[in-house]
């Protein structure tokens, strides 16, 4: 007296926020001249920003280590002793200007001597939420016309929705078929798929 079909809907989304990340490093023989040159890269790296129209960055607080060597004595013992500190601190650029953030080149940074790395950029989709509540009713839509198909072919129709399980929504890079039984949330893309699937069972009539 029921028939259980899965129903799928796919959209294609574009991210509309992206996270850019950046970081940089010094060395000096003393805390207070790596304090000095971190200054200097902060207010580089500053700079570089406004000129790139980016506003909205923060920086993380300042990473300290000390760099140790190992030194041996005349009776044969060895020991570490620090021989200078290594100071780190990494940039954060979160913006609506998706564009802009993904042509970011910090290659004038280390032109300038700055020992910067980057991460990739991040694409977010912020309306993930609300998508997926409209493509859940598609996915509901999809699987009552398999079952209408099916049930037709045998001389039957379809009642009323008996129940209705979500399954996993995966967010994919654009034209991308892999899959995870936990999800795929991807973050590397600005263009996206997200899909969409529901296991329904319907009453026969």
């Amino acid at each position: 007296q029921f028939i259980t079909v899965k129903g799928s809907a796919r959209k294609n989304i574009e991210s509309d926020l992206a996270v850019w990340r950046g970081s940089f490093v010094v060395e000096a023989e003393t805390l207070l001249d790596a304090q000095h040159k971190i200054q200097s890269n902060h207010a580089v790296v500053e700079k570089f920003l406004g000129a790139a129209g980016v506003t909205n960055f923060s920086f993380a607080p300042i990473n300290i280590e000390e760099v140790r060597a190992v030194q041996k004595s005349t009776d044969g013992w060895s020991q570490q002793r620090t021989t200078g500190f290594r100071l780190s601190q990494m940039v954060r650029v979160e913006s609506t200007d998706v564009a802009r953030l993904e042509h970011l080149d910090s290659t004038p940074l280390v032109e300038q001597g700055l020992l910067f790395t980057t991460e990739p950029p991040q694409f977010i989709y912020t309306s993930v939420g609300e998508t997926k509540i409209e493509m859940l009713a598609e996915a509901t839509k999809n699987a009552r016309a398999r079952a209408e198909q099916i049930a037709s072919n045998g001389g039957s129709g379809i009642a009323q929705l008996h129940d209705a399980d979500m399954g996993i929504f995966q967010i994919t890079p654009l034209h991308s078929n892999d899959t995870s039984g936990e999800g795929m949330n991807d973050t590397t893309s600005r263009q996206k798929t997200i899909t969409a699937v529901v296991t329904a069972t319907f009453r026969l009539k």
